[in-house]
C-alpha cells in the first residue's frame, strides 16, 4: 500500500506540474506582449543610429502595431457584446413566450369564470335573452347594436319554481330543427337478416363497385370487431392508405353519411367539438358533431363521427371529457353538460342542460405519425382500438352491390350473439395469462383489466366476421400490449425481446402470432 501511495503522489504531482507550466507559460506570454518598459529600452538602444528616414519608418511602425492591438481589442469587445445580446435575445424570447402562454391560460380561465357568473345571473336574476341592455343614463341598446326605446325591449325571462327560465327565445336552433324533423320521421326498413360475415363481404363489395375503394377482408373484420369492443377507433398509418375513406364509405354503405370534424391545431378544449354558450348573444354555438349526437338519440341508425387528423392537436385536450364519459360502466350516466341552467325553449332531448350520449354513436379518428402531429398518449390508446393501415388495398373485381339499411339494434344483437357463440377458449386464455406473467417478470409491463376486457369483446366478433381466434388475439397483443414497449429502454432489452419471440412461437405455435412477432422484430431493428 505504501508503494502505491508513493507512486500515486509522484504521478499526480507530475501531472499537475504540467498544468502549472501551461498556465505559467500563458501568463509569461501575455506579460511579454505587454512589456512596454522593455520596448522603450530597446527603442532607446537602437534609435541613436536612426536617420531621418529611419525615424519616420519607426514612428509608422509603432502606430501600425498600436492600431493592430486596438483593432484586436475592439474585435474582442464587439464579439463579447454581440454574444451577450444574442443570449439576452434568446432568454427574452423564451420569457415572452412563457408570458404569452400564461396570459392565454389566464384569459381562458377568466372567460370561463365570466360565463359561469353570467349563467348564474340568467338563472337567478332573469336577464333579457334578446332584448336591450340598459345603460347608465337610462337609455337602452339592443343586442344587435341598434338603439331601441323602452317599448321595444324584450321582457326579462321569469324563473319558475322548478328552476326553469321561462322565455320565448331559442338558444339551440340546430337541435330544435332536429326535434322538428323527427316529429314526422318514418324510420326505414332495416335489414335484420344479414350476419357479421355477410356484413363484411357486402361492404367490401360495395366499396369496390360503387366507390372504387379496395380493402382487405382482414381490415374490415378489424373495423367491425373494433366497433364491438369500444366506441373509439383509431385508424393510423401512412398517408394514402384509406384511413379517411374507410369510415366515409362505411357511412355511405349504411346510407347515413359520416359526420366529419376536421381537427385543427388550435383545438385546446371541448368547445371546438361540441360548441359553447355565448353569453352576449344568448345563443349556443352548435357544431355538426353536437347535432349528430343529439339526432342519434331519435333514431336506430349506426352513427359515425370522424375526427380527421385527430392528433394534429392533443387528443387529451379537446376529447378528454368524452374519454371519461365513455369509460363509465353504466351507459345511463353517459351525459355531457352543455349549459348550467334550463330554458323553457330548450330541445326536447336535453335533460336539465345535459345531453345523453346514445349507444349508437361511434367516434373514428385518423392519425398520421409524423413531425407535424402529437404522439397519442397511453390514456387514449388504452380506451381505443387502433387499426393499422400501412398498405394500399389491392384492386379486385366485385359485383355491383347496393347500400343497406342496418339498424343499431340488429348490429348490437349480432355482437351479443358472437360474445356467446365464440368466446375466447380456455386454452388461449391460459396462454394469455402465462404470457402476462412472463412480460411482467421480464419487462415490467402488465396487460391491465381494461385491455383484457376489450380483448374478450374484440376476438369473438372478429371470429364471427370470418377470422380466426389467434389472429384476433395476436392483433390486440401487437397494438395494445407490445406497443407499450416503445416507452422502455429497448436498446438494453434486445435479448428479452428475442426471448419473447421464442416464447410466443413455443406457446402459441410457430407462425401463429405473425402480427406480434413482426412488430417485436421491428422494435429490435429500430433500437
Amino acid at each position: 500500500m505504501n508503494g502505491f501511495l508513493k507512486w500515486f503522489f509522484v504521478f499526480i504531482s507530475e501531472m499537475l506540474k504540467g498544468f502549472g507550466m501551461i498556465f505559467g507559460g500563458l501568463w509569461k506570454g501575455l506579460k511579454q506582449i505587454f512589456n512596454i518598459k522593455n520596448y522603450i529600452s530597446i527603442f532607446k538602444t537602437y534609435s541613436t543610429d536612426f536617420g531621418a528616414g529611419g525615424w519616420v519608418l519607426a514612428i509608422l511602425a509603432i502606430i501600425l502595431v498600436i492600431a493592430v492591438y486596438v483593432l484586436i481589442a475592439l474585435m474582442i469587445v464587439f464579439a463579447t457584446r454581440k454574444y451577450i445580446r444574442f443570449r439576452h435575445s434568446i432568454v427574452s424570447n423564451e420569457d415572452l413566450l412563457e408570458e404569452i402562454a400564461d396570459l392565454q391560460r389566464k384569459v381562458l380561465k377568466m372567460t370561463k369564470e365570466k360565463d359561469e357568473i353570467m349563467a348564474m345571473k340568467v338563472a337567478q336574476m332573469g336577464i333579457p335573452t334578446s332584448g336591450a341592455l340598459s345603460l347608465a343614463d337610462g337609455t337602452s341598446l339592443a343586442v344587435s347594436g341598434t338603439a331601441t326605446d323602452g317599448a321595444d325591449t324584450a321582457a326579462a325571462p321569469e324563473m319558475a319554481e322548478d328552476g326553469v327560465v321561462q322565455t320565448s327565445d331559442r338558444r339551440f336552433s340546430k337541435l330544435m330543427e332536429v326535434d322538428s324533423f323527427y316529429r314526422s320521421y318514418t324510420p326505414p326498413e332495416y335489414n335484420n337478416e344479414i350476419t357479421l360475415e355477410g356484413l363484411c363481404d357486402t361492404y367490401r363489395n360495395f366499396a369496390c363497385s360503387r366507390m372504387h375503394l379496395f380493402y382487405e377482408p382482414k381490415t374490415i373484420r378489424l373495423f367491425i370487431a373494433g366497433m364491438a369492443s369500444t366506441k373509439l377507433i383509431i385508424l393510423q398509418g401512412i398517408s394514402g392508405t384509406g384511413k379517411t375513406s374507410l369510415p366515409y364509405s362505411f357511412g355511405k354503405f349504411l346510407q347515413h353519411d359520416t359526420t366529419i370534424a376536421s381537427v385543427q391545431p388550435s383545438w385546446r378544449d371541448r368547445t371546438e367539438l361540441f360548441g359553447y354558450f355565448n353569453e352576449f348573444t344568448k345563443n349556443f354555438n352548435e357544431t355538426e358533431v353536437l347535432k349528430r349526437i343529439y339526432s342519434s338519440s331519435y333514431n336506430n341508425d349506426i352513427n359515425l363521427v370522424l375526427l380527421d387528423e385527430m392528433n394534429i392537436a392533443r387528443v387529451e385536450y379537446y376529447f378528454a371529457e368524452m374519454l371519461s364519459i365513455l369509460e363509465m360502466p353504466n351507459a345511463d350516466e353517459w351525459e355531457l353538460d352543455l349549459v348550467p341552467n334550463v330554458w323553457s325553449t330548450d330541445p326536447e332531448k336535453l335533460d336539465r342542460g345535459k345531453l345523453r350520449i346514445p349507444q349508437n354513436v361511434w367516434y373514428i379518428g385518423t392519425a398520421n405519425n409524423d413531425d407535424s402531429t402529437y404522439a397519442i398518449s397511453d390514456k387514449v390508446y388504452d380506451r381505443a382500438q387502433p387499426i393499422n393501415l400501412d398498405a394500399k388495398g389491392i384492386a379486385f373485381d366485385a359485383p355491383d352491390t347496393a347500400p343497406i339499411d342496418l339498424g343499431f339494434d340488429h348490429l348490437d344483437r349480432l355482437f351479443k350473439e358472437a360474445f356467446d357463440k365464440y368466446p375466447i377458449s380456455q386454452e388461449t386464455l391460459k396462454k394469455i395469462q402465462q404470457l402476462d406473467l412472463w412480460v411482467i417478470e421480464k419487462l415490467r409491463v402488465a396487460f391491465g383489466n381494461r385491455i383484457l376486457k376489450q380483448m374478450g369483446l374484440f376476438v369473438p366478433v372478429y371470429v364471427a366476421c370470418g377470422g380466426e381466434e389467434l389472429e384476433g388475439v395476436d392483433y390486440v397483443l401487437a397494438t395494445k400490449i407490445f406497443r407499450k414497449f416503445e416507452s422502455l429502454n429497448l436498446a438494453m432489452l434486445r435479448d428479452e425481446l428475442r426471448e419473447l419471440v421464442v416464447y410466443m412461437n413455443k406457446s402459441f405455435g410457430k407462425n401463429k402470432m405473425k402480427e406480434s412477432i413482426e412488430y417485436l422484430e421491428r422494435l429490435q431493428k429500430l433500437f
